[in-house]
């Protein structure tokens, strides 16, 4: 399941819309059901107007009645291991409990796993 995960964050990469940083990333999110979902981030030249692939991706599944997920993959277009941004963590933890995995990818050889609490350890949460 974890190269398939990332094989489809890796083709969702290539959807990016990125004109500005000219860095891409791909997502792909498995529901607790067992549907995957993708996302890319899009980019707008009023820069707080963009939203990041992990969002989108999640996004998409809440639209489609999912709020239950397992494991996302994250793959970006550096060097490095591209880490979810500060709000893309609170977004996931809204939806996501301290044991939900994230995939962090250069390849789909080249991944490290972590979990949420690692993450985010003091999300912000307004029902706890």
């Amino acid at each position: 399941m974890i190269s398939e995960l990332i094989e489809k964050a890796l083709e969702a990469r290539e959807k990016a819309y990125a004109p500005y940083s000219k860095f891409k990333v791909g997502v792909a999110v498995l529901t607790a059901g067992g549907k995957i979902y993708t996302g890319c981030n899009v980019e707008n030249a009023s820069y707080p107007v963009g939203i990041c692939a992990e969002r989108v991706a999640m996004s998409k599944a809440v639209a489609d009645g999912e709020t239950e997920f397992t494991v996302i993959a994250i793959v970006g277009s550096g060097e490095n291991y591209c880490m979810p941004c500060g709000m893309c963590r609170q977004f996931m933890a809204e939806f996501c409990k301290e044991d939900f995995k994230i995939i962090v990818a250069k390849s789909v050889d080249d991944y490290k796993i972590m979990k949420m609490g690692e993450l985010l350890p003091y999300t912000f949460d307004l029902c706890k």
